[in-house]
């Protein structure tokens, strides 16, 4: 199996949407930190899992989609508490959206909260 990572940095704010959420019910920013890891069994002709150039590109639009922003406020997290957990699936949903790699089997999203928390989730591609 190979694997290629990359990562950036960006802070967004939320605030939690369940019963008796403390602190965390307020308005808040976190430094977030965004691994993505794509990994599958083969390399293209060129030797590459897939182009590290244009994986970074779609995770620099993906974290210009969340940087500055207030979760709360944004369409796909309507319903939803803005968790870790569910931060780190729409994120991947959004990098997947347009990524052209088709050696990729399957990406996982890493979102580290601070230096407090990660969550993980892993999509098939």
């Amino acid at each position: 199996m190979y694997t290629v990572t990359v990562q950036r940095d960006f802070v967004a704010q939320h605030f939690l949407t369940v019963p008796n959420p403390g602190p965390e019910g307020d308005l808040h920013s976190h430094h977030y930190t965004a691994t993505v890891e794509l990994a599958g069994e083969r390399l293209n002709e060129y030797g590459y899992l897939a182009d590290i150039d244009a994986v970074t590109q779609r995770l620099d639009a993906t974290v210009a989609r969340y940087r500055d922003a207030t979760l709360n406020d944004l369409p796909e997290f309507e319903g939803r508490n803005p968790s870790l957990e569910h931060f780190a699936r729409l994120f991947g949903g959004r990098f997947e959206e347009s990524l052209d790699a088709p050696e990729v089997d399957t990406v996982t999203v890493t979102l580290r909260e601070d230096d407090v928390a990660r969550a993980s989730h892993e999509r098939a591609v």
